[in-house]
This record gives C-alpha cells, structure tokens and sequence, in this order.
C-alpha cells in the first residue's frame, strides 16, 4: 500500500509558481494495477519521482508498506565508466538480491552479447534501454512504476519484454503512465487522474479514462 498524506509540490517555472500536488490523500493499494492518468505538463512524471524517493515534496508524506522500484527503464542512475555485468551487480548489492541471479537474469534478457561486460558509456539508446528494463524486471518489487516506458528491438523482443513485465504483475501492483488506452486497459484495474493539482481516484480503470477524456475535450475545447 501506498499511501499520500497532504501532499504538497511546488516549484518555479520562467518566473512562476507551477503547483503539481496540492495537497494530495489517496491510497494505491497493495496488488492493484494503476492507470495514471493526466494532460500533459500535469504532473505525472513528478508524483512518480516523489513516490520513488528521487524528488522531494515540498510539504506532506508519502508512506508504504512495500518496496517500491524506481521508474522502469530509467537508465540515468548507472555508472557510465562500469561494464553493463558491474553495473547488474551493483544494483543486486544495493536491493539484497543475489548478484548472480541478477547478472544472468539481465544478461539473458537484455541480449548484449560481448556489449554487456563493456562500459555503460559505449552503449547505444536501445542497449542503455534494454540493460535498464532488464535490472528494472530482475528486482522483485511489490510496486512498480512505469512512466512511458516502451520496448525497444524487435517484435520478438517486444513480445519478450511485455511477458516478463506481465508475469512481474501477477505478483505485484504497479502505478503506470502512458498515453496508450489500450496499453492501460491491458495492465491496470484502477485509475487516478491528476488535474489542477488535485488527484481522483477511481476503482474501475474505465472510469478514470472517461474522466480523463473528458477533461482533454474541456481543454480543447477552451483552446479553440
């Protein structure tokens, strides 16, 4: 479970206040799937790096009872100068898992060949993608975020990934950001929207989307 207690965001932006959380209390219970859904520039992104531990909010608490992963597919926190094996083996360390299990795991999944014990830095974009999705699935967390992340590769490959992260779900919840309807109709069973900084949460994923669907018609609408 995850649990939001008035949680409060703020920052500037081009000389203005932007307010993404105001005052936030909902709670992401343990095992549920969550759509996260939003405009754009919303705050999506945001409240996940807050649940995550990676940004701090400006006033409330964020409370679980399980772990809980970092976004799926970020790659920013690997050290470019390490080989894609030392890098497997630090993040093993860091979450108690057995560095072994994990260096295999990662290896056979991410498909590097000879790339996989070179350094991070001489990666291209879809290896840096496919070493990160593979550390991300090898660590058994009870929530997981994802923040638009896609399969890079192949159909093959696609299809490999997309049974990995499902057979990670059937252990565990998730809140995930995408654009794709169908994408969040496949994963989650709830929803929430984040609107004006305020959070709705609903029980049947449907309902969110037609909540969020709505509100883009509004803003259209006022645009024109």
């Amino acid at each position: 479970m995850i649990r939001l207690v008035k949680l409060y965001k703020s920052y500037k932006l081009n000389g203005r206040t932007k307010i993404v959380a105001r005052n936030l209390n909902a709670v992401f219970p343990t095992g549920v799937s969550v759509a996260l859904l939003g405009r754009n520039g919303a705050g999506k992104s945001s409240l996940l790096r807050m649940i995550s531990g990676a940004m701090l909010p400006t006033s409330g608490q964020i409370l679980s009872t399980g772990t809980i992963s970092w976004p799926v597919g970020f790659a920013g926190s690997f050290n470019r100068d390490l080989t894609g094996e030392q890098n497997c083996r630090f993040v093993a360390r860091v979450y108690g898992v057995d560095t072994d299990e994990m260096r295999d795991f990662v290896q056979d999944f991410a498909e590097l060949g000879d790339h996989f014990y070179l350094p991070f830095r001489t990666y291209s974009s879809g290896m840096r993608a496919r070493l990160a999705f593979g550390v991300s699935m090898a660590v058994p967390f009870d929530t997981y975020l994802v923040d638009e992340v896609s399969a890079v590769g192949d159909a093959s490959f696609r299809e490999k990934s997309n049974r990995v992260f499902n057979d990670r779900m059937s252990n565990a919840g998730a809140i995930v950001v995408s654009h794709s309807m169908t994408m969040l109709r496949q994963t989650c069973q709830a929803g929430a929207v984040l609107e004006g900084g305020t959070l709705s949460y609903y029980h049947d994923v449907e309902d969110a989307i037609d909540v969020h669907l709505s509100n883009m018609e509004r803003n259209l609408a006022v645009q024109g």
